[in-house]
Parts: C-alpha cells; structure tokens; sequence
C-alpha cells in the first residue's frame, strides 16, 4: 500500500499569464514530447527524456566522463591558435564569443583515456560550438589525435556531431576532409582499431570524411545522418522525403552502420569491442560450471526413423524444427554482438555475423541463417543470400583477417538467391570475390555445415582451413530437385538423385571434401541440441590449438593446398 507514497510524479504545467518563480537550470524541456523534465533526472537518465525516451544533445566532457573510466582522461591540445584564413569579416569576434558561451577553445575535444582499463584516443565532438562544423582547428586537433593513436600503437573512437564544412573558412574547411582521412588510412595501415560512433546530427564534411570511415560504425537511435541536409534534397528533387530518412534506423537498414546502440549500453558495448581488438575477453564459464540451479525439463520428441537412404538426410536436413545458426552462436559464445551492412546497399536478412567471445578468444562468427517460421523465413529470404549478404560477410571477414580474429563459418542455405534484383546486383561477382578473398586470408577459417549446404551459395562460406559436416546435413553441386530436372528431365526423381550425388556427410568424408563428421540426435532439435554443441566445442578447441603456432603465411598456404588437391 506504500509503494508509490515517494515515488517521483510530474504535474503538467500549463502556460499562463502568471509567470512561474522556478530555479535557474532546475528543470529541461525534452524537444521531442516538449514537456518539462527535472534537470537531475535527465542526468540520471544518461540524458535522455525519462517520459518519450527522446534524446538531449551531450556535451564533450559529459560525454567522456559517461564513457571513460574515472578520471583516466587526459585532453589533448586544449587550446590551439585561431584560425581565420580568408580573414572573413567578424570570423574571430565570432569564435570568442563561441568559447566564452561554451567554455571551448573548439568544437571537438580530444585526449586518451582507459575503458575498461583498455587504453584508447577519444575525440568528441560539441554541437554548442558552431553547430560543430569542421574547420582547420577542428580538422587539426581530430588528425593531430589520429596521429598519436597510430604512434602510440592504440585504438581511436571519435564522436561526431555536425553540421558539416565550416563556411568562413572557404575551401580551408574542405581540406580537412582528404586531411582527416588520409590519417585514419595509416591509422588503419598500422593495424589500429577505429570506432566511428555517430550522434545527431552527422552532416556534410564530416559525414563524408572521417565519421563514415569506421572499422566498426555505430550510431545513437533516431540520429540524423547524411550527406546533403533534407531540406536542400527536397528543394532539389522537388518531393517530399519519407519519413525517418537519413535516420540512424534508416543507415542501418540500407546497409552503412554497424549497429544502434542506446546511450546506456555505450561504455559497455566499447568496452567489448576495445577488448576484442587488444587484449581478448575474460572467460566465461561453461553452462555446467554455474552450479545445479537450472531445471533439467523432459521434452518429448516427435518419433523419427533412423535415415536408411541419402533422401532421408535430405528430409532430415530441411526440418523446420532443425537448430538454426542462431541457436549454435547462443550456446557455443559467450557474447555476440552482430554487425550489419556490407557498406555498401543493404543489410541482407540471411546472412549474420559479429564479433563474439569463445572462451576468452575474440573471433568474427558469420553465418547463413533460416527463419523458424513463415515470418522469420520472410525476414532471412529463407536462409538464401543476396549479393549485399555475401558482400556483408565478406566485409566482416576481412575485419577479422585485419584485427588477427580467427572465422567460424556457419552453412545453412539451399544456395544463393536467384531473382532479377540479385542478378541486378551481382550475385556471381558477389560470390566470385568471397572464394578470391576468403583463399589467402591469414587467419584460421572454420566452416560447419548444419543444414542445408547448396551450390555456390554454400561456398562462398566454405573457403575454410577444415569443413565439418553435421551428421545428417547435406552439401551438394545443388538441390536434388534441381539435379532431377537437369539429368533426368524429372524433378519427381530427386529420391534417385540424392542416392548417386554423394551429397552426404559421410560420403563426402570419404571423398575429402569435408574433415570432420559432427554426430547429431535424430531428431536434431533446440531440444537435444547440447550434445552437438559439446562435441563442436571440444573439436573446435583442437582447432584453436593446432592453428596457434602456425603463421599467417601458413595458414593461408594450407588452405590453398586443401583445395588444390581436388
């Protein structure tokens, strides 16, 4: 009965004639539902509106001190001399009263700092000053930063917040652009992690320099992104935009960030990634290691035959009920974040991937994957890539290659989707590319076929140091159906088909195709799934052992001779 005797409420405020005596700073009014909020909430609330969710602008050393550990910032080159190169009328007189409104010497501030004891550069940028726009200070202190995190050998995460190219500085501005890139290509070329976070807004210049050149791209919910401002598209084109365009959500879903990532979960999911790329994870215990707690629940299984023929692993193979790669990512790592978009056009449904922690060792999981019913197969255009998918996987593979993380590849599709708008797109140039880039990649690729493994569309997942087969998954030149129709003239005979294609585990073990036949429970449910896992687990961690000592020279040239020898 006293629950909510001291909980906090808000009494809506009316406007009025009579004017309202309230305490300077003690309230803030959220812009996106426009009701009053308690300053101190909003602080609690990582800045955020504690009624709509919506999100206030931070300012640089708020920012930082939200990030970083406690009092690990150390700023760097606080003040730098003005700049006004075509001595624009009143430029200076502007810019001091900028810094004596915002207590800036400049729109960006940058430093070094630890998260989670990971040391790493950090620039941030503040839309109190000019709206953050990129002049030559701001391009300076942003490539001056660049340049000592190359030097001192460690990550930089640089948020961005702007309105783009600093107009009193003419062409000047422009330079900072091709400046601030050209150090993040050595940065990069010295093996460094870039973390790209974008906030609202990210706009002209700076979109189309630095902010968008991330190793990993992340953004804040509902931010505006892009190049050219809405207004000026619409006045352009003479239409109107649809909603949420140029949106974080937007980015996302057309293939140009990583992921969305909320205020709150910021410090925590840096300090994965930092992790990831220096130091590797902490290692998690085992599900068995926890204690007893968990309840072991007796789930009936639906009676299934033991396969007799090549069909039945067919059948077996494409249950609905059948593990999906999602289903072994969960229970083989500790954590997983997924990554999106192949930078380019899209984020295909199909394909997944992300760094994830196996036992303490970062590695990149990508993986082709199946919805479990008619709307998540929608969703994963039922495990079938388009060439966005694979160019995504690809992307993310040659982020592991960069950052020394081995790959493990998860095969799940019945091939590659085959429709106008693929062939649009190039699907044979999608899938072309990843056998040439996947053949002399210098970390170890492990490749686990767990469903269907069909055609080229399977390949291009399987250029690996060793492929594994699920006992009762199929790997073939493509489905029987489509073999019948071929050789046959009659799809109806796909049962004769699977006898003579040799498209079994077993049978392709024979042949070398594969290197490891992984035993599975019939039926292979989410259900009675452990027993693969533990068996994945163990053989992966020979895997693991047997790669270590070896060179990136020599792992690439080990792949090259397993399928040389075909």
């Amino acid at each position: 009965m006293f629950r909510n005797v001291f909980k906090k409420t808000y009494a809506k405020i009316e406007p009025g004639n009579e004017k309202l005596d309230i305490p300077e700073g003690l309230w803030r009014k959220c812009k996106i539902c426009k009701e009053p909020i308690f300053a101190e909430d909003v602080k609690a609330n990582y800045y955020t509106c504690p009624k709509c969710g919506g999100y206030f602008r931070v300012h640089a050393y708020r920012r930082i001190e939200m990030l970083v550990d406690d009092a690990s910032f150390i700023e760097w080159n606080k003040t730098m001399p003005v700049s006004n190169p075509l001595d624009f009328p009143n430029y200076e007189l502007k810019l001091e009263e900028e810094r004596a409104k915002t207590k800036l010497n400049e729109a960006v501030v940058t430093g070094e700092a630890t998260i989670g004891n990971v040391r790493t550069a950090i620039a941030v940028c503040d839309a109190r000053f000019m709206m953050s726009s990129m002049g030559h200070v701001v391009g300076e202190k942003i490539t001056a930063a660049i340049e000592m995190a190359t030097q001192e050998k460690i990550p930089i995460i640089i948020y961005s917040c702007s309105g783009g190219a600093r107009m009193q500085e003419g062409m000047i501005s422009l330079m900072q652009m091709a400046k601030t890139s050209a150090a993040l290509k050595k940065h990069h070329e010295a093996g460094q992690l870039f973390i790209s976070f974008l906030t609202d807004p990210t706009m002209g210049g700076v979109s189309a320099s630095f902010a968008m050149l991330g190793d990993i791209i992340l953004a804040e919910p509902k931010a505006l992104i892009g190049f050219a401002g809405p207004r000026v598209i619409a006045q352009t084109i003479g239409t109107k935009l649809p909603e949420g365009f140029q949106s974080a959500e937007f980015l996302l879903e057309h293939g140009f960030i990583d992921a969305i990532v909320e205020r709150a979960d910021q410090r925590s999911v840096l300090k994965k990634l930092l992790r990831a790329h220096t130091c590797g994870f902490k290692k998690v215990k085992k599900m068995e290691e926890v204690g007893d707690n968990t309840k072991i629940v007796d789930h009936k299984q639906p009676k299934v035959k033991q396969p007799k023929s090549a069909w039945d692993s067919v059948v077996l193979s494409r249950r609905a009920d059948r593990p999906t790669a999602k289903d072994y990512i969960d229970k083989l790592f500790g954590f997983f974040m997924e990554l999106h978009g192949d930078r380019l056009s899209g984020d295909d449904g199909a394909i997944i991937g992300g760094i994830a922690n196996y036992n303490g060792k970062p590695v990149m999981v990508v993986a082709q994957q199946k919805g479990k019913n008619l709307k998540e197969n929608k969703i994963r255009n039922f495990g079938m890539p388009n060439p966005s998918g694979y160019r995504k996987a690809l992307r993310l593979m040659k982020h592991a290659n960069d950052f020394g993380m081995p790959i493990i590849c998860f095969v799940d599709t019945p091939g590659a989707f085959c429709g106008i708008e693929a062939e649009e797109k190039g699907q044979a140039e999608a899938i072309a590319r990843a056998l040439f880039e996947m053949s002399d990649m210098r970390v170890p690729i492990l490749s686990v076929v767990i469903g269907e493994g069909g055609s080229g569309g399977a390949l291009a997942l399987a250029v690996a140091n060793e492929v594994w087969m699920l006992e009762h998954s199929i790997y073939s030149i493509l489905s029987p159906e489509g073999f019948a129709s071929i050789l046959y003239k009659d799809a109806k005979k796909n049962k004769e088909a699977a006898e003579v294609m040799k498209i079994t585990a077993k049978e392709l073990k024979e042949l070398g195709v594969v290197d490891r036949v992984i035993k599975e429970n019939i039926p292979l449910t989410i259900d009675t799934i452990d027993d693969v896992v533990d068996e994945l687990s163990s053989n992966m961690d020979d895997f693991f052992e047997k790669n270590a000592a070896k060179s990136g020279e020599e792992i690439a040239k080990d792949r090259y001779n397993r399928f040389r020898k075909f």
